[in-house]
């Protein structure tokens, strides 16, 4: 019956990968499936003809096996697909949200905008908020289902046959060096074999590949499950490839036998190569810790670090990548957002407050000119009502009479094209009104107290002199 259930199931013309096997890009596996499927159809039945020969043990216990083997495989197969069909459909999901989400803005944009007015720098800081790349996230998740089922099965087959087949102890056998070993209080030697320098570097190799590939399938569950921010995200994945990493390091030296004792000499000489040549690094690594921890940033923050404004884009563990408006990347050492000064934008309150100075000639009217300032801000969709906009007659200025319009948008991205979008209003009035803007000007007072020497001179009509 087992035969024929192999036979049936995995025929390469109708059998369920019939459609797998026959790909274009499947050749390959369509040469060892040629190898492997007789011999599983003829393993149950050469069990069976041990048993007429009355190997009946041997032959029931190697049934047994193959049936949990078979169990195994089944149930691998069937985990990863469903783990696939959830990771199919959860990117659907996602993409349809956000298509959604672009719809909503793009409709709003129409109902309150005028389709040709086009502001650059709106285009630019819309380009330069963080995305999710569901693409990459999902082929990197995909990665790591497909890894995982081939380590889980590589576990599985050693564990059903490990008991069954000495070779596969061997290693076990073969010992490498010997220590002493503190177990209930007492003092016990302890065997290092070349089968615990394989599970270090088995546990080392899993180490590697959670860190690279478990943050995309835990970002891709946060954005189906949990409403977080890029930031928040960015956060918590961050903080899981540290804690794979520390723990795949601690199961490499559980497995080879290293104790804290005997550990504890190298820490102490790694302590004093810190102090002396690794302060820097280890100093901005456990800033960005504290950054990822106190989140004085976050990504897709608007800072000012310096003379440059841009947003956060990256937290690794020495640097902060911020990106300006030209599309230029700032690396910033993590050390400075804890001990230097930092300007966050949008860090408890994504308002901010917008201050347009403007200078009109003297003998201009100035309560018509505030109230124009005034409607300019009431007009403008971007500009909040509360707090509400205000116009003050600031000073007498060398030039000009110089006002202040104060008011308020709702996040950072807004403050460049609002600002934009006030002065060309402001300008369309102000000449609408015939309110003269003031630019710099001199004014040349001559002394008449004394006499002033005046000289005639004549014109030589050829030079022009």
């Amino acid at each position: 019956m087992l035969a024929f259930a192999f036979y049936r199931l995995l025929h390469p013309d109708s059998g369920v990968l019939s459609n797998f096997l026959h790909g274009k890009e499947r050749q390959s596996f369509l040469r060892l499936h040629r190898v492997f499927f007789p011999l599983l159809v003829a393993a149950p039945l050469a069990l069976g003809v041990l048993s007429v020969l009355g190997y009946l043990y041997t032959a029931g216990t190697l049934l047994e096996n193959l049936v949990e083997t078979t169990w195994m495989l089944v149930a691998l197969v069937v985990l990863a697909g469903l783990a696939k069909r959830w990771l199919q459909v959860t990117r659907r999901q996602l993409l349809y949200e956000a298509a959604l989400e672009r719809r909503r803005e793009s409709q709003e944009a129409k109902r309150e905008r005028d389709p040709g007015d086009v502001d650059e720098v709106a285009r630019v800081m819309e380009r330069e908020k963080p995305q999710v790349d569901l693409d990459a996230l999902s082929e990197t998740s995909r990665e790591l289902i497909n890894t995982a089922v081939v380590m889980a099965g590589l576990i599985g087959l050693w564990a059903i046959w490990s008991e069954i087949l000495p070779a596969l102890r061997i290693f076990d056998e073969v010992a490498l060096w010997h220590q002493t070993a503190i177990v209930d209080g007492e003092e016990k030697i302890d065997v290092i074999t070349l089968a615990d320098i394989g599970l270090a570097v088995f546990f080392g190799a899993m180490t590697v590949i959670l860190a690279k590939r478990l943050p995309a399938l835990v970002e891709i569950v946060l954005l189906h499950r949990v409403g977080m921010s890029a930031g928040s995200r960015y956060t918590f994945t961050t903080l899981t490839t540290y804690a794979v990493v520390t723990v795949g390091i601690l199961m490499v030296f559980n497995a080879i036998g290293a104790q804290w004792s005997q550990l504890q000499w190298l820490v102490a000489a790694l302590g004093v190569g810190i102090g002396f040549g690794l302060q820097e690094i280890v100093a901005n690594f456990i800033s960005g810790l504290i950054v990822l921890f106190e989140r004085p940033i976050r990504i897709g923050d608007f800072v000012t670090v310096g003379d440059t404004d841009g947003l956060v884009t990256k937290i690794r563990i020495r640097a902060t990548t911020i990106r300006n408006m030209d599309g230029k990347e700032l690396l910033v050492p993590n050390k400075e957002f804890i001990t230097g000064r930092l300007l966050n934008w949008s860090l408890s309150d994504q308002t901010t407050r917008i201050i347009l100075s403007v200078g009109i000639a003297y003998g201009s009217k100035v309560r018509e000119a505030m109230q124009l300032l005034e409607e300019a801000a009431a007009e403008n969709k971007d500009v909040l009502d509360d707090p509400p906009p205000s116009v003050i007659f600031e000073s007498f200025g060398d030039n000009s009479l110089v006002m202040l319009l104060r008011c308020f948008v709702e996040s950072a991205d807004l403050r460049y094209p609002t600002i934009s979008a006030l002065n060309e209003a402001i300008n369309e009035k102000f000449s609408a009104a015939g309110i003269n803007i003031a630019f710099p000007q001199r004014d040349l007072h001559l002394d008449t107290i004394r006499p002033l020497q005046v000289e005639l001179r004549r014109v030589d009509e050829r030079s022009g002199e």
